[in-house]
C-alpha cells in the first residue's frame, strides 16, 4: 500500500529575505553558466538543513507501522511527504488507494462555512462523491457531537469543536490508509475513548495505519512494526518492543545531557542503566520456596497467591533521594500500579525483598523497575530502567468476584 524510497528532504535557512529572492534568480539564471560561482553565492545566503536522510520502508495491506523518535527527528515531516501535502527534495512515495490523514486537523475548513459545508468540502476532497457524503452525513454529525453549531459558521466554533468534527469526517472516508500524528488527544476523555474505538474498528477491517506519536502504548496496542528516527535517519526497525526499548535510551541519554550530567547510558538485554547502576540479580517465587531461573523469572499462580520478589541493587556512588520504583504493567504496557520505596545508603548493592499479594484477574502481568534520583516527584532523573525483568500469569477466571484487573477495597449494604 506505501512504497517509500530513498526519500531526502532539505530546508534552506535564508539568511535574510533578500536572499530568498537573489538565490533562486541565480539559481535559474546564472547556475547554467558559472556553477561554481553559484556555489560559492549561495553557501554565503542559505544553510540547508537535512530533516531526512535516505528513508526507505515497505507497508503491506492490512499492516500497522508506527513511527518514534525524539521532537525534530523528522517524523512529521516524513508524514506530510507520504500525505502528499509536503514535496520531497529526492526520493519516491507510492501510495495505492485513499489516504485519510489525521494531521492538522481542521487545516483545510472554511471558517465562514458552516459545519455542515465544511462536511461535504472536506469530504469532496478526500474524494468522496456527493451520495457517498449524503450517505455518512448523520454519521459523522453523531460522531462530533457539536450539537446544534453544525449550522453555524466554523469561526463561531471552538478549538476542541473544530477538532473533533475534522476528526469525525476523516474517520468516515472508509480509507485504505490511515496516517495518525498526534491526533488521538482530541476533545475530552469521553472523545478520546469513542476516537480510539473508531480507530480500533477501521483497522479492523484491514486498513493500513502509519501512525505517529510519543504514545508508546498506543504504539504497542496499534502497531505491529516500528521504526525509530533521528535527525532523519532511520537507526532501527523491528517489534514495537525492541525499537522502543531504543526510543527510551535515547530520552534518557537527552534528559541527561539536559540536566548537564555526565553519567554513560548503557543498553542493556531488559531497557538501559547508567554506568554502575542497576539491578545486578532479581528473582521471583512464592514464599520459601527457592526460584527457578531457567523459567526465566516467569510464575504461574492461582488467585490471592503470594509471591516474594529479591533484588539486589547495584549503586556504584551514593545518591543523596534514590529510590526504586516498581511497576506492575498489563500484557499491552498499561500501567496498573506501582510503588516508590527509598533506597538506603548502607551499601553499594543493598539486597531488596519484598511481597506481593496477587489478587488479579486472568491474563499475563510484567513488572517494571527503575532506579532514580528524585528530590522532587516532578524532578526525577532515571538511572536504569528494566521492563522484562519478570512476569506472572494469573489462571483463575474470578469474573465473578470482581469486575476490571483487581479488586476495589468495598464494604457496603442493603436497606429495605
Amino acid at each position: 500500500m506505501i512504497r517509500v524510497s530513498e526519500i531526502y528532504k532539505t530546508y534552506q535557512l535564508w539568511h535574510n529575505p533578500a536572499s530568498r529572492l537573489l538565490v533562486p534568480l541565480a539559481h535559474k539564471l546564472i547556475r547554467p553558466w558559472a556553477g561554481d560561482w553559484f556555489a560559492r553565492f549561495e553557501a554565503k545566503r542559505c544553510k540547508p538543513v537535512q530533516a531526512l536522510s535516505n528513508i526507505s520502508f515497505e507497508l503491506a495491506r492490512g499492516e500497522s507501522l508506527g513511527i518514534i523518535g525524539l521532537n525534530g527527528s523528522g517524523k512529521s515531516t516524513l508524514l506530510q511527504i507520504i500525505a502528499g501535502t509536503l514535496q520531497a527534495t529526492s526520493g519516491t512515495v507510492e501510495v495505492e488507494g485513499r489516504i485519510a490523514a489525521l494531521l492538522e486537523l481542521g487545516s483545510g475548513f472554511d471558517p465562514e462555512f458552516t459545519g455542515r459545508e465544511n462536511v461535504y468540502l472536506n469530504a469532496t476532497i478526500l474524494g468522496l462523491s456527493r451520495s457517498e457524503i449524503d450517505a455518512r452525513y448523520n454519521d459523522i454529525v453523531s460522531f462530533a457531537d457539536i450539537g446544534i453549531f453544525i449550522d453555524h459558521p466554523v469561526k463561531s466554533y471552538s478549538s476542541g469543536m473544530v477538532l473533533r468534527l475534522a476528526f469525525a469526517v476523516q474517520v468516515h472516508v472508509a480509507p485504505d490508509i490511515l496516517i495518525v500524528d498526534e491526533a488521538l488527544a482530541v476533545g475530552d476523555a469521553r472523545f478520546q475513548a469513542k476516537a480510539l474505538s473508531k480507530i480500533e474498528s477501521i483497522l479492523a477491517t484491514g486498513t493500513t495505519l502509519l501512525f505517529v506519536g510519543h504514545d508508546l502504548r498506543a504504539v504497542k496496542a496499534f502497531c505491529d512494526r516500528a521504526i525509530l528516527l533521528d535527525h532523519g535517519h532511520i537507526t532501527h526497525q523491528g517489534l514495537p518492543d525492541d525499537v522502543i526499548k531504543d526510543y527510551l535510551l535515547q530520552v534518557q541519554q537527552s534528559k541527561q545531557d539536559d540536566s548537564g550530567q555526565s553519567r554513560q547510558i548503557l543498553k542493556t538485554a531488559s531497557g538501559f542503566a547508567a554506568a554502575g547502576f542497576g539491578i545486578s540479580s532479581a528473582s521471583i517465587a512464592l514464599p520459601g520456596q527457592s526460584a527457578n531461573p531457567v523459567t526465566n523469572n516467569h510464575l504461574t499462580l492461582a488467585y490471592g497467591e503470594t509471591v516474594e520478589i529479591v533484588l539486589q541493587i547495584r549503586m556504584q556512588e551514593a545518591i543523596e533521594h534514590a529510590y526504586l520504583i516498581m511497576d506492575l504493567v498489563d500484557a499491552s504496557g498499561l500501567q496498573l500500579t506501582g510503588k516508590r520505596i527509598a533506597i538506603p545508603g548502607i551499601s553499594d548493592s543493598p539486597q531488596l525483598s519484598l511481597k506481593l499479594k496477587c489478587s488479579f484477574q486472568k491474563g499475563i502481568y510484567r513488572f517494571r523497575f527503575r532506579i532514580v534520583d528524585a528530590p522532587t516527584i516532578d524532578g526525577t532523573l532515571v538511572l536504569s530502567r528494566q521492563d522484562n525483568l519478570m512476569s506472572l500469569e494469573m489462571l483463575d477466571d474470578v469474573r465473578d468476584q470482581f469486575t476490571g484487573l483487581f479488586p476495589a477495597d468495598l464494604d457496603w449494604k442493603w436497606k429495605s
